[in-house]
């Protein structure tokens, strides 16, 4: 497996699923548009939503994204792992009524075995747990013995986020090595530690939850891919977290000259490290998105972020003003592939 840079890999998969006939589009606002259910973008299909449920004709009926997304549900864990996150880059391949599993299944893991080169007896694809038809196409078409196809229930193979499409899932795990794993002889797929990481999953979006728990059928079957590009960078450059990805550890390094420590050094300075670095990814997003901060909403979100980012500085004792300075590194390292960062600069960073 050749190694990749971030940006490098991102390019890779929306080129890979141009030459499948979807449209590129770039990524959304993180500011939903007429869509209450949401305070910031947190997938890459949220701002599709219309098109899924046929209430929009979309551009094309493949469609293929990068979408920066923004989630706080672990906001008190961010520092403490070296796992979580609140900003991520979500892969997706979409179809609106145009092709559905075979195709996703196929184009998934020709992507992951042909173009970035993974090792296809350390995949593992998992499915719902009675959903025959991917087991079949998994099984008898690409040729995966059954005892390496894992059946799971809801909570992991069913994607719903709120209210809107919804349907069953199909992903795919990778083993990164014993190294990775809890020592447990019953550690496979499925399990807590961080052996066996999902690194695609297949949307099977045909029904759409009204929010309460009802579903109905979609008037169209559709394809719904996600795949967190750090989470790919993971594995292909072989580093322990997102924070050593190439892209995020160049951020964390400047956080590092202005502190005068080294991550690694020692748990506290490292929580530091790891906040400082993610936050400041999600709040000069969300300014270049036009968020400002305030005391309710996502304007809130933004402030709490902030002054989290900023108080982690001074454990750090940075005891001058410095995100402004981080936001600069945050606009190198992403402006080619978001130029809104670059257009706003005055406004999100230096």
């Amino acid at each position: 497996m050749q190694y990749r840079g971030l940006n490098e890999l991102r390019e890779a998969y929306l080129a890979y699923f141009e030459s499948k006939d979807h449209l590129r589009l770039p990524s959304f606002s993180l500011i939903p548009q007429n869509d209450a259910s949401l305070l910031l973008i947190n997938s890459g299909m949220a701002p599709m939503k219309p098109y899924f449920t046929g209430e929009q004709e979309p551009p094309r009926h493949r469609v293929t994204t990068c979408q920066k997304c923004i989630r706080t549900g672990d906001i008190d864990n961010v520092g403490k792992t070296a796992r979580h996150g609140t900003y991520f880059e979500m892969l997706g391949n979409f179809s609106f009524g145009d092709y559905f599993k075979r195709e996703a299944i196929h184009w998934s893991w020709e992507f992951l075995t042909d173009v970035v080169g993974l090792d296809a007896d350390r995949l593992y694809p998992s499915i719902y747990e009675d959903d025959e038809e991917a087991f079949a196409i998994w099984h008898n078409e690409m040729g995966i013995p059954s005892e390496r196809i894992f059946r799971f229930g809801k909570a992991d193979n069913f994607w719903e986020h709120g209210s809107g499409p919804c349907g069953p899932c199909s992903e795919i795990y990778y083993d990164r090595g014993e190294k990775y794993g809890c020592g447990k002889p019953s550690c496979t797929v499925g399990c807590d530690c961080d052996r066996y990481m999902e690194v695609w999953n297949n949307v099977f979006s045909q029904f759409d939850n009204d929010g309460k728990g009802n579903y109905t059928e979609l008037k169209q079957k559709n394809i719904d891919t996600g795949m967190g590009l750090e989470r790919l960078a993971v594995v292909v450059q072989d580093v322990d977290s997102l924070f050593e990805v190439d892209t995020v550890r160049n951020i964390m390094k400047h956080v590092e000259e202005i502190a005068g420590v080294t991550y690694h050094s020692n748990h506290e300075s490292d929580v530091s490290l790891r906040v400082i670095t993610d936050h400041i990814r999600s709040t000069t997003m969300m300014i270049c998105d036009g968020v400002i901060p305030s005391n309710e909403g996502r304007g809130y979100v933004l402030r709490r972020l902030l002054r989290r980012a900023a108080r982690h500085g001074k454990l750090l004792g940075i005891n001058r003003p410095f995100l402004v300075d981080i936001c600069g590194t945050v606009i190198r390292e992403s402006g080619d592939a978001y130029p809104e960062l670059v257009r706003s600069r005055s406004t999100s960073g230096r």
